[in-house]
């Protein structure tokens, strides 16, 4: 119930109203899990900002995954990230295998759940994507029949940027494309994500130079 009412009365209102936000390709996104989406990162605002764009019935089983060693640092910080925000933890640094250290990831997705990547791994430069690492294609060869949806924000980043505390009220764009499915072969999934990224990064470039 918690969760609820903190995606309902305070993130929602924050992203939707405060900032403003238009979300093109919005039916693309999943209406169920299993799924993954796929996010450029460039504010700590971009899970919350995603989480805003599904209907609230969905929101307790869409979970942003986050790095256990920045949220989980503090008692309080751990319980507020994974009760309130409700995200799934991974240990970046942890020496045990890539199948343990993905176990929750893959618990989740055995769940239905509908979960969040930032696959730069950390945030970037405003409105820009970095370069993503591989571990996505780790968890779909996993989970084959799993769809990835690739999104780019676009704004996020000038909202509140990396380093920054105050919020800036800027509009957002968010830019959603078609699932992508598993093609058996994690070289080719990886540059038919980056493929689709590169599109809507495009798209968005072009949107807000044209404005």
């Amino acid at each position: 119930m918690l969760r609820y009412l903190f995606y309902l009365l305070i993130v929602k209102p924050l992203v939707l109203v405060v900032l403003g936000i238009n979300a093109r390709g919005r039916e693309y996104l999943p209406k169920q899990g299993p799924a993954i989406i796929v996010a450029n990162h460039n504010s700590h605002l971009d899970a919350l900002a995603l989480m805003s764009l599904f209907p609230q019935h969905l929101i307790a089983n869409v979970h942003p995954v986050a790095a256990a060693d920045y949220f989980c640092k503090s008692r309080w910080l751990k319980w507020l990230a994974i009760n309130v925000v409700g995200i799934i933890p991974i240990d970046r640094n942890s020496q045990a295998s890539s199948r343990e250290v993905l176990a929750p990831i893959f618990e989740a997705l055995d769940r239905n759940a509908i979960l969040i990547f930032f696959p730069e791994g950390t945030r970037g430069e405003p409105e820009s994507l970095g370069k993503m690492k591989n571990g996505i294609a780790s968890i779909i060869a996993e989970r084959p029949h799993v769809p990835v949806v690739p999104v780019f924000f676009y704004g996020l980043g000038k909202a509140l940027p990396k380093g920054e505390v105050i919020l800036v009220p800027f509009f957002i764009d968010a830019f959603i494309g078609q699932p992508l499915r598993w093609p058996d072969n994690r070289q080719e999934f990886m540059t038919k994500l980056k493929s689709a990224m590169a599109d809507l990064q495009a798209k968005a470039n072009r949107l807000n130079h044209d404005d």
